[in-house]
């Protein structure tokens, strides 16, 4: 079966048939935790994006731009209560659950513009990792037409490097990265490279745990030092 230009279009250019999105949990170290996480939520207006809330997490799905402006404005909420909190972040695009059961090889990949963060002067820190998953898709071909691994992992190290540049980048450790400084920068850093990496792979995914307003930060939320 060939797939035609039109086909992969469909999905390609509607973020929520590419299944763009992001599962938040937020958990606050204070006794009323339901009302400081309800409040946050309630305080920010999804716009156009699509959002539903159940007992693990929050899903918001929608454009990559949008997605991260809202996990922006949620996290600030949070980080502005001044209670010790952890935010567990999972994005992904072009998972083949969400758009690839209609198109034998895959719908291919996505190419948006990468998002920028905002400074919000709040200090965080954070685990991240980036997941390129799958090493072909139907566009990643050589001039003989024969599929080759797209080159993500330039991207990933740019990605990386793009941290240590905006001076957010701490070093190395089990299975992660670890970012500290401006909550909006960290937010930003790891989106685009989600976006970047997803313009060579169909299926990226991310995750990122953020630890906001921790005692153990106390001699350490400085943004001139550490931004």
């Amino acid at each position: 079966m060939t797939i035609t230009h039109s086909e992969t279009d469909v999905f390609t250019q509607d973020p929520l048939r590419f299944g763009v999105g992001a599962r938040v949990t937020i958990s606050v170290m204070t006794d009323n935790y339901v009302e400081v996480i309800l409040n946050a939520l309630d305080a920010v207006d999804p716009g156009g994006l699509s959002l539903a809330t159940g007992d693990v997490s929050t899903w918001v799905g929608g454009h990559e731009h949008d997605v991260l402006a809202y996990l922006t404005a949620v996290t600030r909420e949070i980080a502005a209560t001044g209670h010790h909190a952890s935010v567990s972040i999972h994005l992904s695009r072009g998972c083949p659950g969400e758009v690839a059961c209609a198109l034998p090889g895959g719908a291919g990949p996505r190419v948006v513009t990468a998002p920028q963060g905002e400074v919000t002067g709040l200090w965080a820190a954070a685990e991240w990792a980036l997941y390129p998953l799958g090493t072909t898709t139907s566009t990643a071909t050589d001039d003989a037409g024969r599929a080759v691994e797209p080159e993500h992992m330039t991207a990933i190290y740019a990605a990386i490097e793009s941290t240590r540049a905006a001076g957010l980048y701490r070093g190395s450790e089990h299975y992660v990265t670890r970012l500290e400084g401006d909550l909006g920068l960290i937010l930003g850093h790891v989106t685009a490279a989600w976006v970047a990496v997803g313009a060579s792979v169909q299926h990226v995914t991310s995750h990122l745990t953020l630890s906001l307003n921790s005692p153990s930060h106390a001699s350490a939320t400085s943004l001139g030092d550490h931004s």
